[in-house]
C-alpha cells in the first residue's frame, strides 16, 4: 500500500520558502568563492566556473530544510550548505573528465575540462574539495560546539570518500559493460549519489544535538530521496533533451552503463522512484518540526525536468 502524505506535510509556503533559500544560498556561495588573490588566476576561475553556474542546489536546500524542521536558523547552516555544494561541484568536474564519463556538456555549458583544460579541471576539483573542508574548519574555530562540528566533518568526509561518493564512482566505472542486479545498482547509487544527499539531512541533526531516533529518521529520508533522485536522473537521460537537462542525452547508453531504465524499463523505474518518494515522506509523519520544505524537496526529486 502506498504511503500517503499527511495534511501536515502540505504547507502552502514550502515552495516559497525553498525559493528564498535558493536566493540566499547564491549569495552565501558567492561569498565563499570571492576573489582569492593567493590562487593562480586560471585555477580560481575554473573553480568559480564549475560552482557558480547555477544548478538545482538540491543539497544545500536539503540542509536548510532539515535544519528548519529542527528549529535551526539559516546562518547556523550556511557553512554546511556551502561545503556540501562545493564538494558536489568538485565531484561533477571529476565525473565529467575523459577518464570518467567524458562529458562535454554540464548545465548547458561546456564542462570544466572543455572550458579550460584537463589539468586545470583536475586541480580545480582538488582545490574545491580542500576549500569545502577549510570552510568547515574555519567555522569550527569560533564555534560554541566544536564537538558537534567535528561529528559533521566526519560525516561529510565519509560521505564523499571511499565508503561514499568516491567508492560509488569506482563501482560505476567498474560496471561499464556489465550486467548488474537491481540490488547492486541501487547499492552503487546509494554510495555515489545518496551518501552526500543523506548527510545533508543528518548534518543539521548533529548540529541541533537531535536524538538518535530523529537523526535515524532523517538518514532514512535522505537515503530514499537520494536514490529516487538518481533513478529520475537515469530516466531523464532517456526521455530528456540537452536543451532542458543541460546535459548530453542518452549518454549512459552510449557508454554501456547499467541504469535503472535498462534493468527495469522506464515505467517500472518511475514506479520505483515514486515508491522511494513515498517512503521518504513516511519518515516525516509525526516529526515535531515543520517538514513542509522536506516534503516539497522529496517530491521535486522526481518531478523535475532537469
Amino acid at each position: 500500500m502506498k504511503a500517503q502524505p499527511s495534511p501536515s506535510l502540505q504547507t502552502t509556503d514550502a515552495s516559497a520558502r525553498v525559493k528564498l533559500w535558493q536566493q540566499r544560498f547564491e549569495t552565501v556561495l558567492l561569498g565563499m568563492l570571492d576573489v582569492n588573490h593567493d590562487a593562480p588566476a586560471q585555477l580560481w576561475q575554473a573553480m568559480r566556473y564549475a560552482t557558480l553556474d547555477g544548478g538545482k542546489r538540491m543539497r544545500p536546500l536539503l540542509v536548510y530544510a532539515a535544519g528548519h524542521a529542527l528549529g535551526l536558523e539559516e546562518p547556523e547552516l550556511d557553512h554546511v550548505a556551502g561545503a556540501v555544494e562545493i564538494i558536489h561541484a568538485y565531484s561533477l568536474i571529476h565525473d565529467d573528465l575523459p577518464a570518467m564519463d567524458d562529458d562535454e556538456l554540464r548545465r548547458g555549458r561546456p564542462t570544466c575540462h572543455r572550458a579550460f583544460d584537463e589539468a586545470t579541471a583536475i586541480l580545480a576539483g582538488d582545490a574545491l574539495q580542500a576549500l569545502a573542508f577549510e570552510i568547515l574548519a574555519t567555522h569550527s574555530a569560533g564555534s560554541k560546539h566544536p564537538d558537534r562540528l567535528a561529528a559533521i566533518i566526519g560525516r561529510i568526509a565519509r560521505a564523499c570518500g571511499s565508503s561514499g561518493m568516491a567508492g560509488g564512482q569506482a563501482l560505476d566505472l567498474a560496471a561499464v559493460g556489465q550486467q548488474l542486479s537491481l540490488e547492486a545498482l541501487e547499492q552503487m547509487h546509494r554510495l555515489k549519489t545518496g551518501a552526500l544527499i543523506e548527510v545533508c539531512a543528518t548534518a543539521p541533526a548533529e548540529w541541533a544535538a537531535a536524538s538518535p531516533a530523529v537523526t535515524a529518521r532523517l538518514a532514512r529520508y535522505g537515503q530514499q530521496v537520494g536514490l529516487a533522485f538518481q533513478i529520475h536522473d537515469d530516466i531523464l537521460d532517456v526521455t530528456g533533451n540537452a536543451q532542458t537537462t543541460g546535459k548530453t542525452s542518452h549518454k549512459d547508453a552510449a557508454l554501456d552503463k547499467p541504469t535503472f531504465p535498462a534493468i527495469l524499463g522506464l515505467q517500472a523505474s518511475a514506479d520505483r522512484a515514486r515508491q522511494l518518494r513515498d517512503l521518504a515522506l513516511a519518515e516525516l509523519r509525526g516529526f515535531p518540526g515543520d517538514c513542509g520544505p522536506l516534503a516539497w524537496l522529496a517530491r521535486y526529486a522526481i518531478d523535475r525536468d532537469s
